[in-house]
């Protein structure tokens, strides 16, 4: 063999992978950051619209859970959607659908309206976290993609170190301005964005490596040659294995788990915050940023380092214990301010780096049809959490008067979610 030319080769390749994450990995993150935003910024307008709509928390809690009703129904359709007719057009088709029904958020009244247009953005939004997971294995291989999903899913909790004090500044600074609550122009001025980025990516985003006029031939071909040497891990390339594979239905629960946790911290956290004596809306806002500020960095940090060691399982199950323990904190010293707010930033580490940690795992064994539809199936049932985590915290904050005991009951769960990881195949975690 001509190391020499072995050499040139990897330098080559290295050189086509930064171009690619150059090119792709910016849109998409900010794609990714109005898209958690117009997902969960409910959680802040709930500030004011529950007293001015009379909404209990059950109300809240229910109606932004069924977001992720709308979501699963129609997430495994809209990914194997987009694996025919291409991300540039699907992605672009769901992000100025979910960026108009955002912004008709405006028109809420009561808890009817406020449950249709949640599940209208359900639905408007199913397809696009598992399209973009599904996009990413067509440019980079299984040895980068840790980082790459880090990078990619960094978006979340800087959508929350970001949007947080945006959303507090907003209710206070916007309340009454032109006959509209601040709540509604919360929705109106994080909305409308969104429609914008869905043009453009209609503008900018390329299919595939073979459609890429940014890359020369020798470029595309570094990279295809890559990929192809990815494809004997994938075991499951049909959609209807996919869907029998144990596998599948156990990184399913698994994510289950974790984004039980996510979600309890994205809708709650203002919420919790206040009740801990901050009043004014800016000021929730900024202190809710510490705990995104700190799972940017822990969740930049793991990414790296999963993909320098090619080892996964540790990588999921640290992080996942952080949420565990800092959930069961955060109920241990409801009086304490200090000590509650760095137990929710401890569990915001640990469940938001685990997101990144977690997907390596289904593609490295998932492909083609399999891979859209098996990506979609575990997301989606991951995302029933969503609507199962907002309402029993609603639920519970409203029949027991306190968020400790749900917050304990969300400490189990994160803690049988790295229990279940010990179950995946040493060949999926050391990829």
């Amino acid at each position: 063999m001509d190391h020499t030319m072995f050499g040139v080769g990897r330098a080559s390749l290295e050189t086509s992978l930064k171009k690619a994450t150059r090119r792709i990995l910016p849109l998409l993150f900010i794609c990714y950051f109005f898209a958690y935003l117009d997902r969960v910024n409910v959680g802040f307008a709930k500030l004011q619209m529950q007293s001015e709509l009379g909404f209990s928390d059950a109300v809240y809690g229910f109606g932004a859970g069924v977001f992720f009703i709308g979501y699963f129904l129609f997430e495994i359709p809209s990914n194997l959607i987009l694996h025919r007719v291409g991300a540039r057009r699907w992605i672009a088709r769901i992000m100025i659908t979910w960026g108009a029904l955002s912004a008709g958020m405006i028109f809420v009244s009561g808890p009817t309206s406020f449950y249709v247009l949640r599940f209208l953005l359900g639905i408007a939004e199913a397809g696009f976290f598992p399209g973009i997971v599904l996009y990413l294995t067509y440019w980079f291989p299984s040895a980068r993609r840790g980082r790459i999903t880090s990078l990619f899913m960094a978006a979340i909790p800087i959508s929350g170190l970001i949007g947080g004090p945006l959303s507090g500044w907003v209710l206070d600074a916007f309340q009454g301005m032109h006959g509209l609550a601040g709540w509604q122009w919360l929705f109106l001025i994080e909305g409308l964005p969104t429609v914008a980025l869905g043009v453009l990516v209609l503008v900018l985003l390329t299919d595939r490596i073979a459609d890429a006029r940014w890359l020369d031939v020798g470029e595309k071909r570094l990279l295809e040659n890559a990929l192809k040497r990815d494809l004997p891990r994938h075991e499951t390339s049909r959609l209807g294995s996919a869907l029998k594979n144990s596998r599948v239905w156990t990184l399913s629960l698994i994510y289950f788990c974790i984004q039980m946790c996510v979600y309890a911290i994205s809708f709650w956290l203002p919420t919790l915050i206040k009740a801990q004596g901050f009043r004014s809306n800016t000021t929730v806002g900024l202190v809710s940023a510490i705990p995104y500020l700190a799972a940017t960095v822990t969740m930049l940090l793991f990414g790296r380092s999963a993909d320098a060691t090619r080892e996964r399982r540790a990588h999921l199950i640290v992080p996942v214990m952080m949420g565990c323990i800092g959930m069961a904190g955060s109920a241990w010293f409801p009086q304490d301010s200090v000590m509650s707010l760095v137990s929710l930033t401890l569990a915001a580490m640990g469940v938001f780096t685990a997101l990144p940690m977690f997907w390596p795992l289904p593609s490295a064994f998932l492909g083609g049809a399999a891979a859209a539809g098996g990506l979609a199936m575990i997301n989606s049932l991951g995302n029933l959490a969503g609507f199962v985590s907002p309402y029993f915290l609603g639920w519970m904050r409203e029949t027991m008067h306190s968020s400790s005991v749900a917050l304990y009951v969300l400490s189990a769960i994160a803690l049988l979610g790295a229990v279940l990881v010990l179950r995946v195949p040493a060949k999926l975690v050391n990829c």
